[in-house]
């Protein structure tokens, strides 16, 4: 099994990771907390037009006809620079579920238009129901569009969690693999966090002096900077493994999704906890931009499943 992304795969990610860079998201991310989601709104229409809305969606409905790879890829790029919205629901969750429910409303997604979806009980809201325009119910192997109710909180205040209620059925679709395709595409935006508060760590660690010294360079800050290294490079493999495992059809892809699942949350995990130690207690404030991604990685552990009922999952295929 090859591992290692060709040129096309490391361009499409540079790409998309030059557009974010520019993008200013720290103050997207902020105005996205407070309600007003027209400067988020902007990015996803960038995105759209570089591809990234349409990955898996086949060119028949004006997508790429991608693989899971380009998926995964991508999406780590987004988790990098922890842009806001649905993103697994867009990306990964809602074309699976209209391709076998209603077809006829891809083409909007690959254009840009955002989708949530909820799939209880593992999944019980849509998140950001609110700045969408369309939100799915999948109940059972049913799909169908959806009232939305009352708000709940969430850690993240970038990603606010609704109620909703069924209204008009649209039909079947295949719900298991639709929230296989979401564990996947959350495992990737963990990959990307994690990355992200490693590098800010590690600078960090570079500049901040105590006692006249960097604290980068006390032995215990290198090693735990080290250990969270690990864990990442460690999460890669699992991730980009399980890729090939749905690009391929092969009958272990949900073990495998259920592993990197694991993997990414438990190394991005870390490399949250890792940062808050090295910052201090300003990481965790509101004006620092590391909190931004602190509370995406916590939210994200239980998105689309927690870790207990994938490791579950990989427990039951062993």
């Amino acid at each position: 099994m090859r591992f290692a992304l060709d040129s096309s795969h490391t361009d499409f990610a540079d790409s998309i990771d030059s557009l974010l860079a520019k993008s200013d998201m720290p103050a997207v991310i902020r105005s996205w907390n407070a309600g007003d989601t027209a400067p988020g709104l902007k990015v996803w229409q960038r995105l759209a037009e570089t591809g990234v809305n349409g990955l898996i969606i086949d060119e028949a409905h004006d997508g790429l006809g991608a693989d899971a790879i380009d998926l995964v890829v991508a999406v780590e790029q987004l988790g990098r620079h922890a842009v806001p919205g649905p993103v697994a629901e867009t990306i990964a969750v809602a074309p699976v579920l209209l391709a076998g429910a209603a077809p006829e409303r891809l083409s909007a997604l690959a254009e840009g238009a955002l989708a949530t979806v909820a799939a209880p009980p593992r999944v019980p809201f849509a998140v950001d129901a609110n700045a969408v325009e369309l939100t799915l119910l999948a109940e059972g192997d049913s799909v169908s569009t959806a009232t939305v109710g009352d708000q709940h909180g969430s850690v993240d205040q970038a990603r606010k969690l609704f109620s909703v209620t069924a209204a008009e059925t649209l039909g079947d679709a295949d719900a298991e693999r639709a929230f296989d395709m979401g564990a996947l595409a959350t495992a990737a935006q963990l990959l990307g966090l994690g990355r992200t508060m490693l590098e800010v760590s590690t600078e960090y660690a570079k500049q901040r002096k105590q006692f006249g010294k960097a604290i980068g360079s006390q032995q215990s800050i290198k090693h735990h900077l080290a250990n969270v290294a690990i864990g990442l490079e460690m999460a890669r493999p699992l991730l980009h493994g399980a890729a090939l495992s749905v690009r391929d059809g092969s009958a272990d892809a949900r073990r495998d999704i259920s592993a990197a699942k694991v993997a990414c949350g438990d190394a991005a995990y870390r490399a949250s906890r890792i940062a808050l130690q090295v910052h201090g207690a300003i990481g965790y404030t509101q004006e620092h931009d590391l909190s931004l991604w602190l509370t995406k990685t916590r939210a994200l552990l239980t998105a689309w499943g927690t870790p207990s009922v994938h490791r579950a999952r990989v427990m039951e295929s062993l």
